[in-house]
């Protein structure tokens, strides 16, 4: 990836560690509970993936993607359903497994939705929250590291569609996306 990286942020040990950390956690909470799953696609592939294998419980998994973005790069305000649930929620205890957490707009919005469906209970999950940018409060039961406001790749996050395989956080170099 040569110079289009600054710094890493958070190594795919930290990273590890606190996945470990997390999943005892929510092993915890969910003892004797069936849980579903919800990744929010494409961004949250690797948490979900790497968070469900240290679960020591059962889990199902299914997978939503969204989009509140247009063509350009400002959300647009409105929420687009990509694809949805295939399955029923319906009494069902519902852990939203989320990449990233910037303004909560698209995340506020999927959990009213996916409340509205009858779940038991609805809580989020997420690897990184940048509380600076919340736009909107959005109460997350799980968080694995707050970090500051800065343009971030790796473990899942993108710009363009690149990074997402690096296994670690890094910053973007700024003359990577301010041309």
């Amino acid at each position: 990836m040569g110079t289009d990286l600054e710094r890493v942020l958070l190594s795919e040990q930290q990273i590890a560690d606190r996945l470990t950390e997390m999943a005892g956690e929510i092993d915890a909470d969910y003892a004797g509970r069936d849980l579903l799953l919800v990744g929010v696609l494409k961004g949250a592939v690797m948490v979900m993936a790497d968070l469900a294998r240290r679960l020591h419980l059962p889990v199902e998994m299914d997978w939503m993607a969204v989009s509140s973005y247009g063509a350009g790069t400002s959300s647009s305000g409105v929420v687009r359903i990509l694809k949805d649930l295939d399955t029923d929620l319906t009494g069902r205890h519902v852990l939203i497994v989320e990449d990233i957490i910037d303004s909560g707009l698209t995340l506020s919005w999927l959990l009213s939705n996916l409340r509205t469906r009858g779940a038991a209970s609805v809580e989020i999950a997420t690897l990184l929250r940048k509380p600076e940018a919340a736009k909107v409060e959005v109460d997350v039961r799980y968080v694995g590291f707050d970090i500051p406001t800065e343009f971030v790749v790796g473990y899942g996050l993108d710009y363009a569609e690149k990074y997402r395989n690096l296994p670690f956080v890094g910053t973007l170099a700024p003359h990577v996306y301010s041309d």
